[in-house]
């Protein structure tokens, strides 16, 4: 890499540390193409992305932001994962995590808040901004069913009393 391809990667790094919810560092040697290839396609469909990173500049680009917490996870091969959801990155890396013995989850930031392993692990618990949308949604929409229900109850019984009135009087 030149001069200006490492600046460029610390710049673009430095907005990664600056703009994702949450990014997870892991350590990923012996890990193959494929298998890479496959987290990836996994990260990407959860909206999430993997980067591989020099650990040299990504120190250079953890300065001024609120990331810099986890300077002391960059060593060794390191990959980082990261999302605007808070949850993704980490539900993605922690499933994988448990299929390849290779790919080790070491910490991450969230924010502020430096997460340790057990902190990645409790957060990928977390259910997505997506699935609490959906719950959220869900609650409020029962409740207006209901009440619709309760309302076109007492029609429904008034209109079979006038029916059964009107059939009486036609007999």
């Amino acid at each position: 890499m030149d001069r200006a391809q490492k600046q460029e990667m610390i710049t673009e790094l430095n907005g990664v540390f600056n703009d994702a919810a949450v990014v997870v560092v892991s350590h990923y040697s012996g890990m193959s193409v494929s298998e890479m290839s496959t987290l990836r396609q996994r990260m990407g469909s959860a909206n999430a992305k993997v980067k591989v990173i020099k650990n040299r500049l990504a120190k250079r680009a953890l300065e001024g932001t609120p990331s810099i917490g986890i300077l002391d996870l960059l060593t060794g091969p390191t990959v980082i994962a990261y999302s605007a959801d808070p949850v993704a990155a980490a539900k993605v890396a922690m499933e994988y995590a448990k299929e390849n013995d290779k790919f080790i989850i070491r910490g991450g930031t969230m924010g502020l808040t430096v997460l340790d392993k057990q902190g990645v692990e409790n957060l990928a618990r977390l259910p997505s901004l997506d699935e609490l949308r959906a719950k959220l949604v869900g609650m409020i929409s029962t409740p207006a069913t209901r009440i619709a229900g309760v309302l076109a109850a007492p029609a429904g019984q008034l209109a079979r009393v006038l029916k059964a009135h009107a059939d009486k009087n036609a007999a």
